[in-house]
């Protein structure tokens, strides 16, 4: 199995309500992971195992309306402000340190989590940028989908998006159980946080400087193929920060499930010296 079905030993957990993997205690530290738009726990299913043996228990969630986690009925909930409150409190609650990793949308929310006054020893970005996604195929992707979500619902959005999707040899190459996964996920998720969660990528601020005033260490981590925040972006927001920055090879938009082993040696190394 691959991706999002790679076996883990985590187990199923809800923490404050939320759905999430665990791996087992004891660890030196906590690795909470949040995952991006239409994303859940699972995108860090390549990673688990690995941070476990590196002396980190992982916590994966699914954020409100996210796959096996429930969320409120209200559009503005799910912005990245009112969703880093969510995992702050949740973070409050994990015993020891914590190092908060963000992938994509999830790193508007890691920021807005540490911005909210979470107690991290570091954050990191992954595949994120500095405010809301600039313009390109993934905008326009959300711009064209919401009146159809609106008005024909999650079935009609998934149809649309599979037959764009036939389009990709990485499609044509995924395995059948892992489309199904997919799909099944993306019908799980809550229509009210998909429309919540596509405005407020459409309009989150620029807040690095407030980020970067918190004094928290940040590393910023990008796929080299990167297609929703150029590369560029990212680098120019590290060195904004005054965080590292670095490249994943061999990566897009999602390392974790393309070039885990790379991205886990980038994370460990790092968490590390947060740690002392």
């Amino acid at each position: 199995m691959t991706g999002q079905l790679t076996p883990h030993g985590a187990e199923k957990v809800r923490l404050r309500g939320l759905a999430a993997l665990r791996t087992p205690a004891p660890a030196t530290a906590t690795a909470v992971l949040v995952p991006g738009y239409t994303g859940s726990k699972e995108d860090f299913a390549p990673l688990l195992d690995g941070l476990a043996d590196g002396g980190f228990r992982a916590v994966a969630i699914d954020l409100p309306g996210q796959f096996e986690s429930p969320g409120p009925p209200d559009e503005k909930a799910y912005l990245p402000s009112a969703l880093g409150s969510v995992v702050a409190e949740l973070v409050a609650d994990v015993e020891g340190p914590v190092v908060l990793l963000g992938h994509s949308y999830g790193g508007l929310v890691a920021r807005a989590a540490v911005l909210a006054g979470a107690p991290v020893v570091g954050l990191t970005l992954l595949d994120s940028g500095p405010g809301e996604l600039p313009d390109g195929a993934r905008r326009r992707a959300l711009g064209a989908g919401e009146p159809v979500l609106r008005t024909s619902g999650l079935d009609e959005v998934y149809r649309v998006r599979e037959q764009v999707s036939a389009r990709s040899p990485m499609w044509a190459a995924m395995p059948a159980d892992l489309k199904e996964f997919l799909r099944l996920r993306f019908l799980a998720s809550s229509p009210v946080g998909l429309l919540g969660m596509a405005d407020g990528l459409r309009t989150e601020p620029d807040l690095v400087d407030a980020l970067a005033a918190t004094g928290v260490p940040t590393l910023v981590v990008a796929g080299e193929w990167d297609d929703a925040w150029s590369v560029a972006a990212q680098r120019e927001m590290a060195a904004r920060l005054g965080a590292p920055f670095e490249l994943i090879r061999g990566a897009a938009h999602s390392p974790n499930t393309e070039n885990p082993a790379a991205l886990l040696r980038v994370l460990l190394r790092a968490w590390r010296e947060w740690l002392g």
